[in-house]
């Protein structure tokens, strides 16, 4: 039997508003160090988004390279795989992946072509036993950018079939390379049909929501797919070897609501697949008042929270986050100031107000003004100010071309 664990969407240096994620993170690898050992698990797939940004700071690179080590020093046949994610900067990913590769690290930040074809080996990682037997392949195909893919006369869908003409033709070569009874494994990172989304942690990407790609994508052939960029746990399509692994901790309030883990997936000689869900302590609680997803008057959320239940002996560091999302008739000056009062007498940290105002039809105030700019994506801002110049919603080829020009200038930096 081969024994791998899966995972994605780690985004190693996020901020919440403000507030570093870096200890919450921390805690998460220690734990996954633990989970290795314990599990005895022979490979780990880490499914894109390593980091939050393109460029990442020298903590989060730092945080990265320290696991890594770890996790071969403490079992040197381990098999760790690395694809990069669309946060993540494909070349950035690939420029260490000698050093990291005589570390029995492989590193798939995006596909490199060798002069005018796509070098197929590098896509294609062994995974072995704890004896260095061979008993799977792995197709690493990083996550997909425009100008990654063929050219297509399927008119509205050339999207859909460029991302499924280069899975065929990694699944050839891959055929190719296996030997009866090594099974086949992929990796995606990507958006599939039917997938929950958490809106304000993840971009629409290309294949994305406006091109949401099927499950046929993946042919019966294939053993387990190993996907990332949704962070909510969760199979595609009903298919239990098809799944997203989902983020280790929560990146937004919106994702406070479940529980995050990692999967452990078993293939045993026959191919036959066993996942099980290894739930992720959560380390740093994100509480948000009033608990559903509305808003209340100030009054009632004050009230809310002198009834929390907190720990005053957490250090700062560990205490929870808190968003709170208030109800005004009108502007209230002194809001912030009595929220502080408040907050100040309790062992957490206040992280966001959301406002939302009420009145009659016709005043301003019936517009919620619950997101602040740095909650929008690039997208989600050109299609506002799209919106705002020309009265219509903008079209799906200008979305698509935005996209691109966003991805071209991330990769140049």
């Amino acid at each position: 039997m081969l024994r791998l664990l899966h995972t994605a969407d780690w985004h190693l240096g996020h901020s919440l508003h403000g507030v570093s994620r870096h200890l919450e993170h921390q805690l998460f690898l220690d734990w996954l160090l633990a989970e290795l050992k314990t599990k005895q698990a022979e490979a780990l797939i880490v499914a894109g988004d390593i980091f939050d940004s393109a460029n990442p700071s020298a903590a989060a690179q730092t945080q990265l390279y320290e696991f890594l080590v770890k996790a071969k020093a403490q079992q040197p046949t381990l098999d760790i795989l690395l694809i990069g994610g669309n946060h993540d900067s494909a070349s950035r990913l690939d420029a260490p992946c000698s050093i990291l590769n005589a570390l029995g690290v492989s590193v798939v930040g995006g596909l490199i072509n060798d002069g005018s074809r796509i070098n197929w080996d590098r896509l294609i990682v062994p995974l072995t036993d704890s004896k260095g037997v061979i008993k799977a392949w792995c197709g690493a195909m990083p996550f997909l950018r425009n100008a990654d893919l063929p050219a297509s006369d399927q008119e509205g869908q050339h999207l859909i079939a460029g991302v499924q003409s280069l899975y065929a033709q990694l699944l050839c070569h891959m055929q190719a390379q296996a030997s009866p009874g090594q099974a086949l494994v992929m990796t995606g990172h990507c958006y599939m049909a039917n997938g929950a989304l958490s809106e304000l942690s993840e971009r629409k990407i290309l294949g994305g929501n406006q091109h949401a790609l099927p499950a046929e994508l993946f042919p019966a052939e294939i053993a387990y797919v190993a996907l990332g960029h949704l962070h909510l746990a969760q199979k595609v399509g009903g298919h239990d070897h098809i799944r997203y692994s989902g983020s280790p901790i929560p990146l937004s309030f919106d994702e406070s609501t479940y529980q995050h883990q990692v999967l452990q997936v078993d293939i045993s000689p026959d191919l036959t697949v066993t996942t099980q869900p290894l739930k992720i302590p959560r380390s740093v609680a994100l509480l948000r008042v009033p608990s559903n997803k509305g808003f209340a008057p100030l009054s009632e959320v004050l009230e809310h929270l002198g009834q929390l239940e907190l720990d005053d002996s957490l250090p700062i560091g560990l205490r929870p986050l808190l968003e709170l999302r208030v109800k005004l008739e009108k502007p209230e000056p002194s809001l912030r100031q009595q929220i502080e009062e408040a907050v100040a007498k309790l062992p957490l940290r206040l992280l966001k107000i959301a406002t939302t105002y009420t009145g009659n039809d016709q005043a301003l105030a019936d517009v919620s003004i619950d997101q602040r700019l740095e909650e929008l994506q690039p997208l989600e801002v050109f299609q506002r100010c799209y919106q705002t110049k020309y009265g219509q919603a903008a079209p799906a080829s200008m979305n698509a071309l935005f996209t691109e020009l966003l991805e071209n200038l991330k990769e140049k930096h």
